[in-house]
């Protein structure tokens, strides 16, 4: 058994190769010998949102509170609230993050493949954004 005490992991600043505005990330377990699984608890601030991105092995987010905006490639921009559950499917180009005006957070969950668990793209633009 592990427990992983509240306040035993530093949050972090989204980096601004990955997040355009204000992004915190709070990390909740990492891949190790026995999962190859790693969450984090992301807040995005208003306007606030990821890169475009893949994950080897896919992605689920689930919303914990907020209003968001999540988007595939090729697909509408989609609102999500808090209860919502999000799949991106392994290698489906993707972004999400905070509507323009209320702040979102979500947990974030995804595997590791060959210690890679995301691969990072160019930002995502305002009129992709804002529709």
């Amino acid at each position: 058994m592990e427990i992983i005490r509240i306040g035993s992991q530093a949050s972090n600043k989204g980096p601004a190769d990955w997040f355009t505005g204000q992004v915190r990330i709070d990390p909740l377990f990492s891949p190790n010998a026995a999962r190859r699984s790693a969450a984090a608890c992301v807040t995005f601030e208003p306007g606030a949102r990821t890169a475009w991105h893949t994950h080897p092995l896919g992605q689920t987010l689930i919303v914990t509170a907020g209003l968001g905006r999540v988007q595939r490639e090729g697909g509408p921009v989609e609102e999500i609230r808090p209860g919502d559950i999000v799949w991106f499917e392994p290698g489906e180009r993707h972004w999400h993050g905070a509507s323009p005006t209320v702040a979102m957070t979500h947990i974030a969950i995804q595997e590791s493949l060959d210690g890679k668990v995301v691969d990072w793209m160019e930002h995502v633009s305002d009129d992709q954004y804002q529709p």
